[in-house]
């Protein structure tokens, strides 16, 4: 069986839409989709779609569409509640919950034509929830949420927030779910930034993506031996900052030359090579 694992990384989601096409255009279809974050925004926007290009080329069309203050709309009285402990969160979800109403072709998760399952995290023990039934937006926007940027989610009667703090690349999720060949596509991180971000959200977000990325190569290494992985390179260096929406053309043409050229020399693109994993380790350019 065939998985298809998507990681979380906000604005670096879009380098998921140019591995996409690529493997369509090599007719590499998925029979269950996990993602997290981003991952599961775009694994939602695909799992009721046909797989084939003209559905990674919508997904394309969504991405060089956003704006970063559509995803993370400014709102002085959420961010000072926020401040003041009255609310959980620095600014609304409405962009995002526009983006899934407006894309999102079923209602409920186990109605999606692929089995997709979203990950998720439990707010008051930290355990990692996999979804797989019950309101689609609902799941989405629970793990996509941010920790303290984005509202905390009431999932049947769970509170939820983003499932990258529990699991940002589910390997093990597709490897207990089955899958038996697993394409991995990383969104990477931000390794070559002539600058820290500015802002409170941009830096959260910044490192929050740092941390959550270094586990990723850890689940490589162990998942290895239980099913076949084939990892997508993300682009390397990445100047792009995972709250610039601005730069989806730039990765998106760069994710989908790296994926062509992977999926064409099959080797260098798997796990146990160096390439692979270089570009998910931390390091400096």
């Amino acid at each position: 069986m065939i998985g298809f694992v998507l990681s979380g990384g906000a604005s670096l989601g879009a380098i998921q839409a140019g591995m996409l096409k690529a493997l369509y255009e090599h007719e590499i279809a998925p029979e269950l989709i996990v993602g997290t974050s981003a991952g599961a925004v775009n694994g939602a926007v695909i799992a009721s779609r046909p797989p084939n290009v003209e559905t990674a080329q919508g997904l394309i069309d969504i991405w060089l569409s956003l704006r970063t203050l559509e995803v993370f709309p400014p709102n002085p009285v959420t961010a000072v509640l926020g401040l003041l402990g009255k609310r959980d969160h620095l600014v609304p979800n409405t962009g995002l919950k526009k983006l899934l109403s407006d894309n999102l072709q079923f209602t409920r998760l186990e109605d999606a034509a692929i089995p997709i399952y979203v990950i998720a995290t439990d707010v008051l023990n930290g355990v990692e929830r996999r979804l797989s039934k019950g309101d689609a937006e609902s799941a989405v926007l629970a793990s996509a949420a941010i920790p303290g940027v984005y509202p905390a989610i009431d999932f049947d009667g769970d509170v939820l927030v983003d499932g990258g703090v529990s699991d940002n690349t589910p390997i093990s999720d597709a490897a207990n779910l089955n899958a038996t060949k697993i394409y991995v596509l990383p969104t990477g991180y931000p390794c070559a930034l002539s600058a820290p971000p500015s802002g409170a959200i941009g830096m959260l977000v910044h490192a929050i993506t740092l941390l959550i990325n270094q586990r990723l190569v850890q689940d490589i290494e162990q998942f290895s031996h239980e099913a076949e992985l084939i990892v997508l390179p993300p682009p390397c260096p990445d100047e792009v900052s995972a709250v610039d929406f601005s730069q989806a053309r730039v990765l998106i043409e760069q994710s989908y030359k790296l994926a062509n050229d992977a999926l064409d020399h099959p080797d260098p693109a798997r796990y146990a090579t160096p390439t692979a994993l270089e570009r998910l380790r931390p390091h400096p350019h």
